[in-house]
C-alpha cells in the first residue's frame, strides 16, 4: 500500500518486477470504497487481474492507474490541500470557512484542512515532495 512511492522504481530491485503492484487505499479505509491500482511499468496483466479482483472481494472499487508520482488521487487532492493551507496561511479564511466552502460548496464529504489533519500533515508534507521532485513544479512545492 502507498499514496506516492513510485511502483516501477520498487520493481526495479526485486527478482520479478512483473509482480509489483500498488494498491492505494482511500482514507478512511473502513468507509472509503475506492482503491487505486498502480501498474508499475513492469507489472504483469495477469498480477494487475487478480489484484483488481483481490479488491472487489474486500469490497472496495478498484480503478487502475499508471505509474506517476501521486498517482491520480493525489495528483489532484494535494495541490488542493496546499492551497487551502496556504488560503488559512494568507488570513483569506479561517479553517472553519475554507472547509465549509468545499463540504457545501463543492460536495466534498470534508473540507480540505479537515482532510489534511485526518491523513497527517507530515504524510501530506510527504507526498508534495514526492510530487515536487517527480515533476519539479512548483504548484507541488
Amino acid at each position: 500500500n502507498t499514496s506516492s512511492i513510485s511502483i516501477t522504481q520498487i520493481g526495479a530491485v526485486v527478482a520479478h518486477p512483473e509482480r509489483v503492484i500498488g494498491m492505494h487505499f482511500m482514507n478512511p479505509v473502513p468507509i472509503m470504497k475506492l482503491v487505486e491500482i498502480i501498474r508499475g511499468y513492469n507489472t504483469s496483466d495477469e498480477v494487475t487481474k487478480i489484484i483488481m479482483n483481490l479488491s472487489e472481494k474486500l469490497g472496495k472499487t478498484p480503478v487502475e492507474v499508471n505509474d506517476y508520482p501521486g498517482f491520480v488521487a493525489n495528483r489532484i487532492l494535494m495541490p488542493m490541500i496546499n492551497e487551502a493551507i496556504e488560503t488559512l496561511y494568507n488570513k483569506v479564511a479561517g479553517v472553519y470557512e475554507i472547509d465549509t466552502v468545499m463540504k457545501l460548496g463543492m460536495g466534498h464529504p470534508m473540507g480540505p484542512l479537515q482532510l489534511a489533519d485526518f491523513i497527517g500533515l507530515d504524510v501530506c508534507l510527504a507526498i508534495l515532495n514526492v510530487m515536487y521532485d517527480g515533476f519539479k513544479n512548483p504548484k507541488y512545492a
